[in-house]
Parts: structure tokens; sequence; C-alpha cells
């Protein structure tokens, strides 16, 4: 394999009519490629660059340093990319705040100055009282890479355990400090994964994994996800297995503890599109595991413990959700006790709080809140602001409550509830260099291919023209029961402060209209996805809000599958795409990390030969064509993304620069000590935004205007 990579500088650049950016191709590093071949069912897939998917050669890191080097200088010569960068930092630059999580008689709550690159936690006697910091992150690590992804509060408020990722990676480290005066202890927890800490006692549960094969780290397949009882002041090797389950080594276990310390729930995941749950009588120390439900089709998820009865949010028997019950004595969910029933907008988010059940529901995809007795009888709705997302704060047996609430021109509004009264008064506002009286957010509900009715969120400049000149960016993502609710991101409004119609589809596949929408864009019904992303484009077009030279596409992880497919199928249809952090290889998805967990929604090359060829039909990889015309790409990823392996973007960019006739640009960013985007430094979040609209509104042939 030959290992010196040829770097030639890229060529000129000119305008072409109507303010379109009309290029020569960069020199893309030449990769080799390899004879390797996979048989599929008696077909023969080959996969050239499979020597890619090996994260830690040498190889691979050239190839990665060439391609980075070819994008730096292709974005380097964006006239406006400082601007773009200067307009971002400032308009990041305000101070955030959480909702405040008020626990036993103390509020913490995390704060950003604006452009710190982690948030901090804080912790205040009072809501008057000066805040002191508890935990600073960014004094975790000199460029801001260590992020804190969690704390738990033991339940006599003494200690408090909180989780770090590094470099973006999903493992995990836990730590544990001195709740009152912010001492470090000497608890150190590594090798934890999908987890936090449970508090039982004068220790923790917490799940992980046996130490991973040295250099695999961020790539080889996760096996034997195990719950463990640490107890503070002791080793990590002196911590006990609670549970583990040989039969499935795959799956995924995770405990939780009521604030009672009467229960200890177990969490079972990895087949199906829920989980299973089991209990446990802490009270007495023979007791086993009992099974609650084990159907892991249906999410089965304990909401809180009130006087003996577990309330529990569900879509078993109820696709759109509901709140049963259980009790110790009769823990089955054969013997649940229904308290919320099913009704006609999708159960989204439930609390206890002071004694009452706060459910929202998402009706056409803006929440709609009410308050509920425990036994189930509702006494109001909470007027919200407007059309947008809500989320609530607040404990069991308390009656202060916090909500906040967000909209796409809406940056965060957090207010102090009175659950009794039904009233509100306002807590804390954003600050945001923004004025949201300029622009107007709209809903259509547009045709996909069979006639579906699909949501789409528009959000633009008060006055729009509908010329079909607009520059327009699409945004979806189409899966795992996920919603994609209204809510409010700096990184936008450069692009709309600068004509641009920023639009949100609710795909199928989501979790916008309960599991039967979901399950409308799984498996061989995935298409579906793709045809209802396409046909808003189509239906932007009829509507004369733009056209296809004006029109960028993205999303991110099952968003870049969603990016990468459609781009493939229709590359007349959009000027530009940004594949972020993309499900690419759909044959060999699963053998990397967990992405075997993702086979609910995608089903495997291994499972029929149908399933194969429905998989290939639209794996973005696979549909590459030499001699194709394709979009502006900038195609994203990260080095220690073990979550979706840097292998399927390294893939990905190879075939398409290897393939696209057209002179678009087709360039991969791999950034650097980052993964799949948690916990990423707000200086690289800065940058990254920069470079991804900078390319966007380039190669739409955007006229930047500073502000």
């Amino acid at each position: 394999m030959n290992k010196k990579l040829l770097i030639v500088p890229m060529t000129g650049i000119i305008m072409a009519a109507h303010g379109q950016v009309a290029q020569q191709k960069p020199a893309y590093p030449k990769a080799a490629k390899t004879d390797v071949v996979d048989t599929y069912f008696g077909t023969a897939v080959p996969d050239p660059y499979r020597w890619l998917e090996n994260d830690t050669s040498e190889a691979t890191a050239a190839w990665v340093a060439a391609e980075n080097k070819v994008t730096d200088e292709y974005l380097s010569k964006i006239p406006f990319r400082s601007a773009l960068l200067k307009r971002l930092t400032a308009l990041s630059d305000y101070e955030r705040m959480s909702l405040p999580d008020k626990t036993k008689g103390k509020y913490y709550f995390y704060k950003n100055d604006g452009l710190q690159n982690q948030d901090v936690l804080y912790v205040q006697d009072s809501l008057d009282s000066e805040p002191r910091v508890l935990l600073d992150p960014n004094k975790l690590s000199a460029d801001g890479t260590v992020a804190l992804t969690g704390t738990s509060l033991s339940h006599d408020g003494r200690y408090m355990a909180y989780t770090i990722s590094r470099s973006g990676s999903d493992w995990t480290e836990i730590f544990v400090i001195d709740a009152q005066t912010g001492r470090q202890l000497d608890d150190h927890i590594v090798w934890a994964k999908f987890t936090g800490a449970s508090w039982h006692g004068d220790g923790f549960y917490y799940s992980a994994y046996d130490a991973p094969e040295k250099g695999k780290e961020y790539s080889n397949v996760n096996e034997r996800h195990k719950i463990y009882y640490h107890k503070i002041g002791t080793p990590q090797t002196a911590d006990r297995l609670v549970y583990e389950n040989k039969d499935y080594p795959k799956r995924f276990y995770t405990a939780g503890v009521s604030e009672d310390e009467t229960t200890m729930f177990v969490y079972e995941s990895g087949e199906g599109n829920g989980n299973g749950l089991y209990m446990k009588d802490l009270t007495k120390p023979d007791a086993q595991l009992t099974p609650m439900a084990t159907d892991m089709r249906y999410m089965h998820v304990p909401i809180e413990t009130v006087d003996g009865r577990t309330y529990i949010y569900t879509n078993y028997g109820a696709p759109k959700y509901r709140i049963m019950a259980a009790t110790a004595d009769k823990p089955s969910a054969a013997d649940w006790q229904e308290i919320v029933p099913e009704g006609d907008a999708v159960l989204s988010g439930a609390s206890v709080i002071g004694g009452r059940l706060i459910l929202t529901y998402n009706k056409d995809v803006a929440d709609h809140s009410y308050v509920y007795t425990l036994d189930g009888r509702m006494m109001h709705e909470v007027k919200l602001p407007s059309l947008g997302s809500v989320a609530f704060s607040g404990s069991k047996d308390d009656k202060e409550c916090f909500f906040a609430f967000t909209s796409f021109t809406s940056p965060g509004t957090s207010y102090k509830y009175d659950i009794e009264a039904n009233t509100y008064t306002l807590l804390r506002k954003s600050k945001a260099d923004f004025d949201p009286s300029g622009y107007v957010t709209e809903q259509i509900f547009y045709p996909s291919k069979d006639g579906t009715k699909i949501p789409m969120f528009l959000t633009y400049k008060k006055g729009l023209k509908k010329d079909g000149r607009n520059p327009v960016l699409i945004y979806g993502y189409g899966g795992f029961n996920i919603s994609l609710p209204p809510t409010f991101s700096t990184s936008r409004i450069p692009f709309i402060e600068n004509g641009g119609i920023y639009v949100q589809t609710n795909l199928r596949g989501g979790g916008e209209y309960g599991e039967q929408w979901h399950l409308a864009g799984t498996k061989m019904r995935k298409q579906n996805v793709f045809d209802d992303f396409i046909a808003a484009a189509e239906w932007l077009i009829a509507n004369h809000y733009t056209d296809k030279d004006k029109i960028a596409i993205m999303g991110g992880s099952n968003g870049g599958l969603l990016v990468g497919a459609c781009m493939t199928q229709r590359p007349d249809l959009y000027r530009v795409a940004v594949p972020q952090v993309g499900v690419m290889d759909m044959l060999r998805y699963h053998k990397f990390t967990i992405g075997w967990n993702w086979a609910g929604d995608y089903g495997t090359s291994e499972d029929s030969k149908e399933m194969f060829e429905y998989l290939k039909g639209y794996s973005p990889l696979h549909n590459l064509k030499p001699g194709t015309a394709y979009p502006a790409t900038l195609v994203t990823t990260a080095d220690h993304d073990d979550r979706v392996v840097p292998a399927h973007s390294f893939k990905f960019a190879a075939t398409l620069q290897e393939c696209n006739a057209g002179p678009n640009p087709t360039l991969i960013r791999i950034e650097s000590k980052a993964g799949h985007g948690a916990g990423k430094p707000m200086s690289k979040v800065l940058e990254e935004q920069a470079d991804i609209y900078g390319f966007i509104m380039y190669n739409l042939g955007m006229d930047y205007k500073e502000k």
C-alpha cells in the first residue's frame, strides 16, 4: 500500500449565473483500493476501502491528515469564513443557565458564562442566595475535551457522583465528591458505559464492560454489560457484581433506585424498540429480581414510587403511551392499573412533582402540558407561552416546580410554576443577541410519495418573497422513535439572517405520532423516510419557496444516513449535502461497537436475502455510482466517535470522491479529540458550525452580510 499521498492545491473558483459557485474539483488524496469482497446470499459485494475501518493504522492516519488538509484549504478560501465564525461566537456569548434541580433543600443548576467550553455546576441555598461553584469541568482538561456528562446526588445529600467523557467517547469514568465541600474523593470507576450512578446506602450501582482490547477501544463490538455496586472509599477491584446475563452478551443492563431506597429497578434493552423491566425489594437481603415486563418491543419506564405504588410510562397496549401503576406485591404488567389512558396525542413526557402528575403531550410536534392527580384525574392545562417545547423540574414531595420553554425563534426561558394555582412567573430569560420579532415560523403539512401527510416547520425572515430563489436548509432525522421538536440554535441564525429558510421535517421513523409512525419508517419500510424527505424539497420547489439549485440538506447519525441515501437517490434535487457522523455502510454497521443495537430499526444484512437486498438498495456507500454529478458535499465525523465509527464516513467519502463526475467539491472534515457530538467543547462547536454553514452558504451562492 502506497503511504505517500500527493496533495495538490485547490484550483481557482469563478462565479456562475444567479450567484452560484462554479468550481473545479479539488485534487483529492488517492486512496488505495483492495480486492476485498464479501458474499451475501450468493451476491458478491466489493469493499475496496475496507482498510479504512482500521482507525489506528498508519495508512488511515495518513489518509485522514491528507483529507483534512484538502478540506482546510478549501474552507480557508471561503471569503466570509472568519466573519461567520465571529458572528457565531458573538451569538453564543451570552449567559445560559439550566433549570434548577432542588434536592435536599438546595438548588443545583448548570451555567455557562457564554464561551466556556463546558457548563459549570453550581449550587445555592435558595433562589436568591449567591451561587457557588460545585464542579467546574473546564478545569479537568486544558482544551475542554473532558465533558461532565451527568451527576447523581446521594439520597442523604452527602455525596455526589459525577460522570465524565474524554474526547467525546461513549466510555464513561465515574468520580465522587463531597457534596458539601466539593472535595474530591479517591473513588474512580473506568470502562463504564451507558450508565449513571444510582445511590443505595453508602454506595451506588453502575454499569460497565470488561476493559477492551488495547487499540480497539473505539471500534470493537461491546459485549457483556454488567451491573456493579461500588461502596464509597473502596477500589473498583472490590466492587460487587450485581447482575449479568451471559445468555445475551450484547444487551444493555442498567440499574435505578427509588428515592426512598426501597426498590431497585433493572432495565434490559438491546433487542426490539423498548426495554425489559425488573424489580428487587431492597428491604429484604435475600430478595431476587422479579420480572415486571419482559416484552422488549415496548417501553416500560418507572417515573416515581409514591406510597408503595410505582408509576410507569409505557406504550405497552398504547402506541401513543399511557401511565400505569404497579405495586411490589403485584409487579407483573398483567396486574398493572391504568392511571391515565392513551389519548389522541403522543404522551411525550411524565413526572411526579409536588404530589401531582405533570404530563406533556406532543400534538402535531408542539408540546401541551397538563396537571393530573395521582389517581389520574385531570386538573388543568398549563398554558405555555406559545407553540414550542417544554421541560419540567421538581421532586415528588416538593410543591416548588420549574419549567423551561423554547421554540425555533425563542431561546430557552425558565419559569417558576405554581402547580395548584396554575400560574407561573419568569425566573430567567435568555440574553442572546437575537431579536425574534423579525422572524416567523410556519408549520406545513405536505404529502409524501404515498400520500401520507408529513409535518415540517419553516423559519425565516418576515417579508419573505416566494420567488423560487430563496436558499433553503432542510434538516431531518426519521428514526429510533426520536422526535424533532421546535428548538432554538444560534448556529442557524446567520443563515436565516442572510435570507435563508431553515426547514425541519418530522419524518416517519420518528416518535411524533407514536409507535405506528415510528414503525412506518423501519426495516423494510425505511424507504418511506427517504420519500418523506425528498417530498419536502419537491413541495418547497412546487410552492415557489426555492429551486433545486438553492437547497441544502443536513442530518446527523441516523440523519446522516438520511442525507446519504437522499443525495444518492436524487443527486439532481440538491445543491449541497452535509451528512454528519452518518451510518453509511448498511451491510456492516452492526459489526462495530453498539451498531448491532440498531437492528430493531434497520434489520441486518445477515437476517435474510430479502433484508440484505433491501439494505443494499439504499445503503449510501453502495449506491454511489461512477460518472454521476453529486451535490457539493461536506462529510463530517470525528476520531473518537465510538457510536457511529468514523469508518462509515471514511469509506463513503473515499468512494464519493472516486465517483463524483461533476465539479462540486466532495470533502470530509474529521475532527480530532471529539466523538459523536455530546460533550464537544464550545471552541470546537463554533469552529465546526462556521465550517459547515460557511460551506452551505458559499455553495448556495449566498451573499454574507456582517451584523
